[in-house]
């Protein structure tokens, strides 16, 4: 702000010398000298003629903002304009555009003009890498370092521009154009993409920063409007564990979503002028031991130190989770931390909210004048705890002291809660008695709140919530007419999901063997005429029920016209069936329930792998039975076509598959797959895609707890279960659509990515039918693939059931491109490929090889193992994907080399569908056509 007593006079509307008038306000942003209104008593003036001024409380001067529209006005807009995001304003950008493959995804290149940033950010938060922040721009790169049209792009938008242009905007916005030198700060570029973004994609950035371990936006600044938007909505992703102090154990294990979870809050704050960097000291206080943890962006970083231009009021949030370990635990049990970018004197509505939330507050400054008295004096109503963190010799000293001893009483503070910080001061000394304080207010009785606690708070403050939209909120209450109904969830399955369980398991069991009979060479027709009855009997049982009120209330919520309606309402099913899911499934990993064969006998199918939690995939199960059920009596003459009723859910179901819903591809109750269903949904998704209906089909297969899932979500965006806490059993396809500049190139429109879940369990029985089961529908989702990745955990651990699908597929000569990944779930780090692990490799089959080369009837298992495409040396098809973590979870980011590593994998991948490495790509009706088949 300008310093009292400085006057600044402009002339008035006939005046048109910028030059002139520039150098007088250097230090006055636009988002600064309107916030000022709310909060520094301004006064306007009118005076003769044309002139005008602009006069503050105290005194100072300044322009009628009305002299400068095209300046004061479009602040923000020239930020998108030159980010390239004005276009998104009222079609807002979409989680389906960022996650389209491009040309981009195969390419790691640098941003060379400021347009790239947005695209750049995206593809690296995507890929969980530790620098999606940075935004520095290089202009001399190698030619294939990035597409030809964004070079000719930038040559359009920095060389060649036009003098003749004389609008003044243009002139003052080409002159701000960001270089190498002077980059966008990191925190415009997020507040940017934030503003752009519909709620789906800021849900996914503040998801994807929350595994970075990057600080959260919580307040998102309007620099123009001052209608500033809480992102409650955009949070609600978020699930963390943690555990409690002490012991570690299973009843000390936490998991509980970030929006409703309450934990003490500590605010830190810029009062004026502060020598002392607020995110570098969060920083610390975060970071244990001597491992720098750079949550909160700050001044010392890369680009940290470049003017904010329209993120001043933007409040950001992280916290702390105990890990259980007392010597890695900072504190005993979760704290949450807000910073505020920019002055509190700027931003008054956003520091009374913290003032409201917070246990206590740490205000950083260097000098405490007559204004910032009056500020805090104005909190004296307040509980909250404030403590001062000053620098006296950079500021008034004196002035210091006299306002402190009058505030002593009003803020109800003593001399401990001043401390000082100078150069000298020794800085881990000072983390200490920082990380002290909160201590000591933690184990005091505190406020404790949640982030629906800060929304409400928000909400009476005038700020608006993003959640607080009418479509968002009819979806909740639709959510919430289903969800209450659930007392017990296997009762709610057992009552309101009637067609599953055992009606649908008989029915499984009976299909599959008829099936069988098919390719029997001379099968008794006796036989197959009583499984054709039975299957008509159970189906006919299953057509007369009619669809429970809660499952109307589903249907009814995906039928919406409203593609907004619908996506909300589908997100708050997931988390509303998550709260409601059975006590037994919020346990430590390590001691979740695993499938074991019973004493002296085969495994019994029906017995659960895990306890698997009521998802929405239950829901769609239940459709999908109505429609298996009604297809099977129509094909059977049992029942006129034209009385059919649920004739139209395929359609509703291929909706969510084009809006990025993991679909159900094989029922993960009775592992087996609804063919009517599958091929139904198909079918309508072939309808809706038209001619953009080329497919390459990517499969991830291996045992549960390798990494599968999260390196197909880090690869792609994705959206697949991880965890076994908290996963289905089945195995579930998503769309990603290719960009139709690219689908040429890449020779596809689709990539249908399916997850193998829980289907493949490694441990092999070889007398049982589990076994057979699983190398079944390993031959299945391998056999419908053109790119295959197994996940390992150790090389020589191939589950037999995928070695015995390599055995069925080689006799038919259809063998999909493969990769092996071998990903290190404990270390931190992993050096290159080591030829230890690719000997195991390829050295003689194990026991579970042979019992696998047993299984298929090989009269030379060895040989037959040996003779598989991927035992050739020359076709290693090998990758070795460091650790997951950097660090200790629950603190843990995102370690850098295992995000690099994927991306090289992505790369690979996408390069061999370009190449035509794979297995010919395929359209929908060649897929369905394969289905039925395989």
């Amino acid at each position: 702000m300008a310093s009292p007593g400085i006057e600044v006079e402009l002339l008035g509307k006939g005046h048109s010398d910028l030059g002139e008038v520039a150098p007088e306000i250097p230090e006055i942003k636009a988002s600064e000298r309107r916030t000022a209104v709310a909060i520094a008593d301004l006064e306007w003036r009118e005076m003769e003629g044309d002139d005008c001024e602009f006069r503050y409380g105290d005194g100072t001067n300044e322009a009628q903002d009305n002299d400068f529209p095209t300046v004061e006005r479009s602040r923000l807009q020239e930020m998108l304009s030159l980010l390239g995001l004005e276009m998104y304003q009222v079609q807002k950008l979409s989680l389906q555009d960022s996650l389209q493959i491009s040309f981009d995804s195969m390419k790691n290149w640098a941003p060379q003009v400021p347009k790239d940033l947005p695209w750049n950010f995206l593809r690296k938060l995507q890929a969980l890498n530790a620098d999606a922040r940075n935004t520095t721009m290089v202009l001399d790169v190698l030619p294939d370092a990035r597409p030809v049209e964004k070079e000719s792009q930038m040559e359009e938008e920095i060389i060649y521009w036009d003098p003749a242009d004389d609008l003044a905007a243009d002139i003052y916005s080409f002159s701000e154009l960001p270089t190498p030198d002077t980059p966008v700060n990191p925190l415009d570029l997020l507040c940017a993409l934030l503003i752009s973004s519909d709620s789906f994609l800021q849900q996914e950035i503040v998801l994807k920063m929350a595994l970075c371990q990057f600080a959260l936006p919580l307040v998102l600044p309007d620099s123009e409007n001052h209608y500033h938007t809480f992102l409650l909505w955009a949070m609600r992703g978020i699930v963390r564990t943690w555990w409690s102090q002490p012991p570690r154990g299973v009843g000390s294990f936490r998991e509980d979503s970030v929006v409703l979870s309450r934990a003490p809050a500590f605010a830190f704050v810029r009062m004026d002028v502060s020598s002392n960097s607020k995110s570098q000291l969060l920083n610390a206080v975060l970071s244990p031991g001597h491992r720098q943890w750079d949550c909160f962006w700050h001044r010392d970083l890369n680009l940290g130190t470049n003017a904010r231009e329209i993120s001043d009021g933007l409040v950001e949030i992280s916290w702390f989770f105990p890990s259980g370990r007392e010597d890695l635990d900072i504190f005993p049990e979760p704290v949450t931390f807000l910073n505020l970018r920019g002055d509190i004197g700027s931003h008054w509505l956003q520091f009374k909210l913290l003032t409201e939330i917070s246990s206590a507050v740490f205000i950083l400054t260097d000098n405490i004048s007559k204004k910032e008295y009056k500020l805090l004096y104005s909190m004296k109503e307040s509980t909250t705890k404030y403590y001062f963190i000053l620098s006296p010799y950079r500021g008034k000293r004196n002035t210091n002291l006299r306002f402190l001893n009058k505030l002593i009483p009003v803020l109800k503070i003593d001399h401990s809660h001043v401390l000082v910080k100078v150069s000298s001061t020794d800085s881990d000394s000072f983390v200490k008695r920082i990380r002290a304080i909160v201590g000591n207010v933690l184990r005091a009785p505190c406020r404790r709140v949640s982030v629906e606690d800060m929304a409400h708070a928000a909400r009476k403050l005038g700020l608006k919530v993003d959640e607080d939209c009418e479509e968002c909120q009819k979806a909740k209450d639709r959510m919430e007419r289903i969800t209450r109904k659930i007392k017990d969830s296997d009762a709610y399955r057992r009552d309101e999901l009637r067609l599953q369980g055992d009606p649908w398991r008989k029915a499984a069991q009976v299909e599959k063997e008829f099936c069988q009979l098919q390719w029997a060479v001379d099968p008794p027709e006796k036989h197959r005429a009583e499984l054709r009855r039975r299957l008509l009997e159970l189906r006919m049982q299953q057509n007369s029920h009619d669809p429970s009120s809660g499952v109307q209330e589903f249907i009814s919520g995906i039928s919406s016209p409203s593609l907004s309606e619908k996506q909300y309402f589908l997100r708050w099913m997931e988390w509303g069936l998550a709260r409601v899911a059975q006590p037994r499934l919020r346990q430590p990993p390590e001691t979740l329930l695993t499938l074991r064969p019973k004493h002296g006998g085969a495994t019994d199918l029906g017995e659960l792998l895990w306890p698997e939690p009521l998802g929405v995939e239950h829901f769609l199960r239940e459709m999908g039975q109505f429609y298996e059920a009604e297809s099977c009596l129509v094909e059977a003459g049992r029942l006129p076509a034209g009385q059919r009723r649920f004739a139209h859910f395929p359609g509703l179901a291929s909706e969510l598959l084009l809006t990025g819903l993991p679909l159900e591809l094989i029922d993960g109750s009775t592992l087996s797959m609804p063919i009517r269903w599958v091929t139904g949904l198909l079918k309508e998704l072939h309808v809706r895609l038209e001619r953009r209906s080329r497919l390459v089909v990517l499969s991830a297969l291996g045992v549960p707890g390798t990494g599968k899932s999260t390196l197909l979500n880090t690869m792609f965006g994705l959206r697949f279960a991880t965890g076994k806490s908290c996963s289905p059993r089945g195995a579930f396809m998503q769309l990603i659509t290719v960009a139709e500049g690219f689908s040429q190139d890449l020779g596809c429109d689709h990539i249908l990515v399916i997850d193998s879940g829980g289907l493949i369990g490694g441990a092999l029985t070889s007398a049982g039918d589990r076994f057979e089961l699983e190398a079944s529908l390993a031959t299945l989702l391998m056999g419908l693939s053109n790119v295959t990745v197994i996940s390992l955990a150790e090389t020589k651990d191939i589950p037999a059931a995928i070695l015995h699908a390599f055995l069925r597929l080689e006799k038919t000569g259809h063998m999909p491109n493969y990769q092996f990944v071998y990903q290190n779930l404990h270390d931190v780090s992993v050096p290159g490929p080591r030829p230890r692990d690719k000997r195991q490799l390829l050295d003689p089959p194990g026991d579970l090889s042979r019992a696998a080369a047993q299984m298929e009837k090989q009269s030379d298992g060895f040989r037959a193992l040996a003779g598989l495409a991927f035992c050739d040396p020359e076709k290693q098809h090998i990758w070795h994907i460091p650790g997951l973590w950097h660090g200790a979870p629950p603190m843990a980011a995102v370690s850098l080399a295992y995000s690099e590593a994927i991306f090289e994998l992505k790369r690979c991948l996408l390069e061999n569908i370009r190449n035509g490495l794979s297995n010919q790509n395929k359209n929908i009706q060649q897929l369905i056509e394969l289905v039925r088949r395989l």
